[in-house]
């Protein structure tokens, strides 16, 4: 492969950007202190997984074994026996939440989806392209559902087979919608537990309540059907990814026989990146439950450095319990756009994934936020 000198100028000055930016992200949950360089070697291999990861396939360049072995991990670390369960290594999120959505689907077709106001804006996506029946749920303050809403459209619409979409750390918000009470209340409707479904869209906080000494209900033991988190925020890697475990038996029904590769297909892609699997089985074998506890413990301390601070400055910040999302006012455009801020609503956010060492970029963001507060100008 051969570039003309101008060619291989743009490719080095985008290196000299990707370099400088490599840390600008404290608005957006991407964790970036990973080192995947003992893979880069299989760069030169067409790397497809095509399929299931249990079975034979008849293309023989798949990383089907480190992606079992990624399974068997995060079943463990959901709460489900590795044989109950199946699941893959997604293109992300939406791919992910997709996956539980047409399972759930599949199991009661005539189901309506419920979500709330503060889920991702990909399940408006997955609505349209599953064409499943859909209601929005209002949301409480703090971003969970708002449980009453939930029920009073359940009951409305004379639903026996509701499918639940639980955001298990909202996207503005971090906040966890109760997975106990969701059930319970709909227990009171009359509806039996096998006679509904919930996912659990976990993307960011589903490598943070595992670690935790007092997490909200999210797993399979307390109650889930499927369950997706993705690769590219607590856990870090240089191509976005997802991961999404569901149980055996729901997935079974979806299978589909594909002769020409002499294997069946589960999986909503069909040809999957197989070397997003190995940067997963890197990360979750490099990393003790004891690595990633420290990991996440600063990055939750770091959240509360910040909503400290800028309470201290009579700044409304918050957090959700368990959240590295720090919420505050929306500052002047001139404050959003230096820092690369997230802003929806009237507030802004700033995550502390695990790349922050230190709170020298938190500090000069809420020095900039306390100025800004103040009237005063903000350097470029």
């Amino acid at each position: 492969m051969t570039l003309s000198i101008e060619n291989q100028n743009k490719l080095d000055e985008f290196w000299a950007y990707c370099v400088k930016n490599q840390y600008f992200n404290i608005g957006y949950p991407e964790s970036a202190d990973f080192d995947y360089t003992i893979l880069e070697r299989f760069m030169r291999f067409s790397i497809n997984n095509c399929g299931d990861w249990a079975e034979y396939c008849n293309y023989l360049l798949n990383s089907f074994d480190f992606e079992k072995e990624v399974m068997e991990y995060f079943a463990d670390l959901f709460k489900i026996p590795f044989e109950d369960s199946w699941g893959y290594v997604t293109n992300g999120g939406t791919e992910s939440n997709m996956f539980g959505c047409y399972l759930g689907r599949e199991l009661f077709p005539d189901g309506t989806l419920y979500y709330s106001k503060d889920t991702h804006y990909s399940v408006a996506k997955i609505v349209k392209l599953l064409r499943i029946k859909s209601q929005l749920v209002d949301s409480l303050p703090n971003g969970e559902i708002d449980y009453d809403d939930l029920i009073s459209k359940i009951k409305q619409d004379d639903e026996k087979n509701p499918i639940i979409f639980a955001n298990i750390g909202t996207t503005v918000r971090g906040a966890i919608d109760d997975i106990s009470k969701i059930q319970a209340m709909i227990g009171e409707l009359g509806i039996k537990r096998e006679d509904y479904y919930i996912h659990a869209d976990a993307a960011l906080s589903g490598m943070i309540l595992p670690f935790v000494d007092e997490p909200q209900g999210f797993n399979f033991a307390d109650g889930i059907d499927s369950i997706g988190v993705s690769g590219h925020k607590m856990i870090g890697s240089p191509i976005p990814c997802g991961i999404v475990v569901a149980k055996k038996r729901n997935v079974d029904a979806i299978s589909v026989e594909i002769d020409y590769i002499s294997a069946h297909d589960k999986t909503i892609t069909g040809s999957r990146n197989g070397h997003t699997p190995l940067m997963m089985w890197c990360a979750v074998k490099s990393h003790s439950h004891a690595d990633f506890k420290r990991r996440i413990n600063r990055s939750l301390d770091l959240a509360q450095h910040a909503v400290q601070r800028l309470q201290t400055a009579g700044i409304n910040a918050w957090c959700n319990k368990n959240s590295i999302t720090v919420v505050f006012p929306c500052p002047s455009e001139a404050v959003w756009k230096k820092h690369c801020l997230a802003t929806s609503g009237g507030q802004a956010h700033l995550i502390t994934t695990a790349h922050h060492l230190d709170a020298s970029k938190v500090d000069a963001l809420i020095d900039d936020v306390i100025k800004d507060a103040n009237g005063e100008m903000i350097a470029a």
